[in-house]
């Protein structure tokens, strides 16, 4: 082959990929904000167009996030929020994040709308293989760093990794390792329902690796449904590889964070736990966290682990009898040395982080001024209380039964639940805010600011997505009232859900995503709603396409 040729090749590969999406797709789904300004410059110097087409009828993008817009002004106005300091400010930064989705979604439209649907599918494709790719070196930088083969059982260096692993294999988009399961659940449906089997499986074990239960379980949920209505034999036959693979993960590659998983999903639905003195006398001072010991207890620990160690390496010292036998392999038998777990790098440390330090300072200031008396602020976190999540829905209809008057458009943007109340503290919780321009409402302040602060300001046993406050529907109810929730179900589920018998991948991302939605801010985070919108679109023109050849 010559040289010209071998070129020629390479170009008219490159041809079949739209870069320009690909690009996008990369720096926009970026963790930092600044980036994905960058994204949507990109996109619109590359192709500058405004005419978005909204209209009450047949309108070309969804009118949900203009009518939030709407609502948020409508509270600053009704409610008077214009006499609040700096709340102009975190109003006008509300506004930009909802305008940013607006202008995704528009190049997204007119990406699939004018373009040519193979080199759409192929950015696709390049995006979740460079995904895996650096899903893959996360942990093999992980391994490297340990030496150990399978660091979701590694409990040295204090644990740092072991259950928590997942959390480290954050992909491209350098986001929690949520965002991640999440985007490869939707690439596994998604090549699945195309036949690239060997692409859904890559989702599936990259999925796996993040160790997202929650994921998983709508994973499952789909896959099962994918199974007995929407696939054929060689589809099905991936389908039950993936439920395997699941399985051998989560009983012989992470089996404590099957344990965890079944832990909350008991403690959701009110399981006791047992009372915590007797479990610890059947655990032996050795094996026990220094946070449980007393000063005397920790004593002998340290000495009965000292003994312990000096007793094993005795073990391998070599009498003067067995020298004289080492080169007779018949009488001389090496023994290797076995890791102590009870010694203290393989015990769990405190969480001492700068984040924890800030967020039990924090809750401490907000108790001293609300007071010892005020039940709202206060321990959240006891032995048989639920999971923070399940009690941030219990406060969001609490506080609505208690202020009626605000039902209808809720509380104000900011002022309830949602990542701009958390980034306008000033705790880069959910990124960074100028210091001169801080806020929190009392409401945010006595319901999910303290759930969040006093679940995450113990050790990091509890910083999970069970204990995080962080739910879409929790905002567009507390934030947007019952006028939100209307515009949601009618004017973006509506939008997308239009023609679901003839989606194909399109209907599972949309169940996925109607369940991802409780668990996190996802409109605010700029990710994942991005890819959901995208492939719902793609799916739409997809069938359009099938069906204009079919009647020709």
């Amino acid at each position: 082959m010559t040289k010209a040729s071998i070129i020629l090749s390479i170009k008219k590969q490159y041809e079949k990929v739209d870069w320009g999406l690909f690009i996008f797709l990369l720096l926009f789904l970026n963790v930092k904000l600044i980036i994905k300004l960058v994204a949507l410059c990109f996109m619109y110097v590359r192709r500058f167009n405004f005419s978005f087409g909204f209209r009450w009828k047949q309108s070309r993008l969804p009118l949900f996030y203009l009518a939030i817009i709407l609502i948020a002004i409508f509270n600053y106005v009704s409610y008077s929020l214009y006499q609040q300091n700096n709340y102009s400010i975190l109003l006008l930064t509300g506004i930009s994040f909802w305008i940013m989705c607006i202008l995704a979604l528009h190049q997204l439209t007119l990406s699939v709308d004018t373009g040519n649907l193979q080199k759409i599918h192929n950015a696709i494709f390049f995006f979740f293989v460079v995904n895996a790719a650096v899903s893959f070196i996360n942990l093999f930088t992980i391994i490297l760093e340990i030496g150990e083969l399978n660091p979701y059982r590694y409990q040295g260096i204090h644990q740092k990794y072991y259950i928590g692993t997942g959390d480290y294999i954050k992909g491209i988009t350098f986001d929690t390792s949520t965002t991640n399961a999440l985007l490869n659940a939707f690439g596994l449906v998604y090549f699945l329902s195309r036949k690239q089997m060997f692409l859904s499986l890559l989702c599936m074990v990259v999925l796996l690796l993040t160790c997202s239960n929650f994921t998983n379980l709508l994973m499952m949920a789909c896959l099962l449904f994918l199974f007995v209505f929407r696939t054929v034999r060689e589809q099905k036959s991936v389908i039950i590889i993936c439920i395997a693979l699941l399985v051998i993960f989560m009983t012989n590659v992470t089996p404590q964070n099957n344990k965890y998983a079944t832990y909350i999903v008991e403690k959701t639905f009110g399981r006791k736990d047992p009372v915590q003195q007797k479990a610890i006398k059947l655990i032996p001072i050795e094996a026990r966290s220094d946070s449980v010991l007393s000063g005397e207890e920790k004593k002998y620990k340290y000495a009965k682990l000292y003994l312990d160690s000096i007793s094993l390496a005795r073990k391998f010292l070599v009498s003067s009898d067995e020298k004289q036998n080492v080169n007779n392999p018949l009488l001389y038998k090496p023994e290797i040395p076995k890791v102590n777990i009870h010694a203290p790098e393989y015990q769990h440390r405190q969480d001492s982080s700068a984040g924890r330090m800030q967020a039990i300072a924090f809750l401490d200031q907000l108790r001293k001024q609300s007071g010892i008396a005020n039940k709202n602020i206060d321990s959240l976190a006891q032995l048989n209380q639920p999971p923070g999540k399940v009690t941030a829905y219990i406060e969001v209809f609490s506080f609505l039964q208690k202020h009626p008057s605000k039902i209808i458009t809720g509380d104000g943007i900011g002022n309830f639940s949602s990542k701009l109340a958390f980034r306008a503290t000033g705790l880069k919780i959910a990124g960074g805010y100028p210091a001169a321009y801080t806020y929190i409402s009392e409401d945010f302040k006595n319901n999910h600011l303290s759930v969040y602060l006093d679940f995450f300001g113990k050790d990091s046993g509890f910083h999970s997505i069970a204990n995080s406050p962080n739910s879409f529907y929790v905002q567009i109810l507390g934030e947007y009232g019952l006028a939100g929730v209307i515009c949601f179900l009618l004017y973006y589920l509506l939008y997308f859900v239009k023609g679901w018998k003839k989606l194909t991948y399109g209907l599972p991302v949309l169940f996925i995503m109607i369940g991802a939605f409780a668990t996190e801010y996802w409109f605010e985070q700029l990710s994942i709603v991005v890819m959901f919108e995208l492939l719902i679109l793609l799916n739409r023109r997809d069938t359009a396409v099938l069906s204009t050849k079919t009647h020709e």
